[in-house]
């Protein structure tokens, strides 16, 4: 499936289907089972999560409904990064029918402090390396830019309006590089975070 929902009911016959933390989502079962049972479990981590009409996990964001038997979903309320994975839904027929799904969550990016700069005094004409840390899923992308929209100062030989990656290096910094930094982290799951970095110049 192709994009983010908040609330989605999504085909178990599909191999991929997407969430974003926080919504919720209806994994959609096998149809027309007359008096037959479904069983739902996540795969990986071996779980049993609903018989019939009842549910076995102890998770309370867990449920199951039907459209009079003949339709079966599972629900996943304020779904988290650790619902991700397979789930299958199979019926008690002779043979055992199953069928999988996997559920890819999304996360949207954060920008981690902790490992990210701060604020900079630095000594004119010295080197300064800049980071900035990003967290998400899928993996964010990070782009630095100026405050003021100016050109970024890589080297002598190369201005740039914005530099991708998580470290900016500046170089034999001058007055010139004074100034505030952003950088700004996307993986296409809204918002997108930026960090303000002030860099001043001893």
């Amino acid at each position: 499936m192709n994009g983010i929902t908040s609330e989605s009911r999504l085909s178990c016959f599909l191999l991929i289907f997407i969430q974003s933390c926080g919504g919720r989502t209806g994994v959609h079962g096998f149809k027309n089972l007359g008096t037959y049972k479904v069983a739902w479990m996540h795969f990986e981590q071996s779980a049993i999560l609903t018989v019939h009409n009842h549910v076995i996990t102890r998770n309370p964001r867990i449920s199951v409904s039907h459209d009079k038997h003949r339709t079966w979903f599972l629900h996943i309320s304020n779904v988290q990064e650790e619902d991700k994975g397979r789930y299958m839904c199979q019926i008690n027929t002779v043979t055992a029918k199953t069928q999988f799904g996997y559920l890819h969550v999304v996360v949207p990016p954060n920008i981690d402090d902790s490992l990210s700069s701060s604020d900079v005094i630095v000594r004119e004409g010295s080197n300064e390396t800049l980071t900035c840390k990003a967290t998400g899923f899928p993996e964010p992308n990070v782009k630095w830019k100026r405050d003021d929209n100016t050109k970024i100062t890589i080297n002598k030989t190369l201005q740039v309006t914005e530099w991708e990656g998580e470290k900016l290096e500046l170089t034999k910094i001058s007055r010139l590089d004074m100034g505030a930094y952003l950088c700004i982290a996307s993986n296409g799951v809204p918002p997108t975070v930026s960090k303000r970095i002030k860099v001043s110049v001893d």
